[in-house]
């Protein structure tokens, strides 16, 4: 009898035992798939992150980004091969201050499983440009176009980065501090450069309003047809106040984005020619994707030089 106790015993041991295995298997514990080789799968929205992980990761990083060149974040919507390759990250980095809007509950589910970075949750909210209530915009959610911001952001990333994967501390630092400082060049350049239009001239008109950080970084006045996120629609009133202000204002060049469609702006130009007043086309920026890979706007201080030469040599 004293046998076949124990026997039962060791047996309800050991049920425990794999009952407990199980369950931590199954728990919604942040566990990281990084490859046998070190290298941390990544995956990231818009491309302007993209290309910072890429800067600040190295050869320690695999990334893949959901958005690419042309691709409007405020109206993504993820697909079935989006979900999977966020399943498949060991970590995710995205904009938010609602960005990606269709993509939150995504976000918020998945940061049950992984480190799920916002990179914009290290930016002073003081110094962030109120957004719209009315499209479920808090801030102003394109932070990019100041580049004391997008440091901010490096900086993020570059510690999400080493909290994920400690023992390439230093080579993390080392890629953050060099990409900072071309960060700090870039932001003197486009001071002096747009402080070379003569300040009369400084108005920015585009198709959404996308560019307000950077007129309030470098001193010039932004104008948008439609609101900061592109969910919202440019009416006929809003059309009216644009044209007769370009008209009143002697402005001479709008611009395009590369993720708009420019048929508003087109009906702008249009409206103002009648008046009597042309319009041109000052060219194409990009706003709130970069260029196709491989160009010189192509990565994010690429796309910042390209956006403000065009700027200044329309409005100069």
């Amino acid at each position: 009898m004293v046998i076949k106790h124990c026997n039962l015993h060791f047996i309800l041991s050991m049920f425990a035992l794999v009952l407990v295995i199980l369950t931590s298997a199954c728990s919604p514990s942040k566990v990281t798939t990084m490859n046998s080789d070190g290298i941390i799968n990544v995956t990231t929205t818009i491309g302007m992150i993209t290309d910072v992980v890429k800067e600040v990761g190295g050869e320690h990083v695999n990334v893949v980004g959901l958005m690419g060149s042309g691709v409007d974040p405020h109206l993504y919507k993820a697909s079935q091969g989006d979900i999977k390759k966020l399943d498949q990250a060991d970590i995710i980095f995205y904009n938010g201050l609602h960005l990606e809007g269709k993509m939150v509950e995504i976000f918020e589910r998945m940061a049950n499983k992984k480190p799920t970075i916002a990179v914009s949750d290290n930016i002073d909210r003081s110094s962030l440009r109120l957004g719209d209530n009315n499209m479920g915009t808090e801030y102003d959610p394109h932070i990019w176009f100041n580049v004391a911001h997008w440091m901010k952001t490096t900086e993020s990333i570059r510690d999400g980065l080493i909290e994920l994967d400690p023992s390439h501390k230093e080579v993390f630092e080392e890629n953050a501090e060099n990409y900072l400082k071309q960060l700090e060049e870039l932001d003197l350049e486009v001071r002096v450069k747009i402080a070379s239009i003569p300040e009369e001239g400084r108005v920015l008109v585009t198709a959404h309003d996308a560019f307000g950080y950077f007129g309030d970084a470098y001193g010039i006045k932004v104008m948008g047809l439609q609101g900061i996120s592109t969910a919202s629609e440019a009416g006929t009133k809003d059309l009216i106040d644009l044209r007769d202000y370009l008209v009143v204002n002697k402005i001479k060049a709008v611009f395009i984005e590369s993720s708009v469609p420019r048929k508003a702006i087109d009906a702008v130009i249009q409206g103002a020619n009648e008046k009597g007043h042309k319009v041109e086309i000052g060219g194409e920026l990009f706003s709130d994707a970069m260029g196709e890979d491989g160009s010189p706007e192509g990565n994010y201080i690429g796309m910042v030089r390209h956006n403000v030469n065009t700027i200044v040599g329309a409005l100069k």
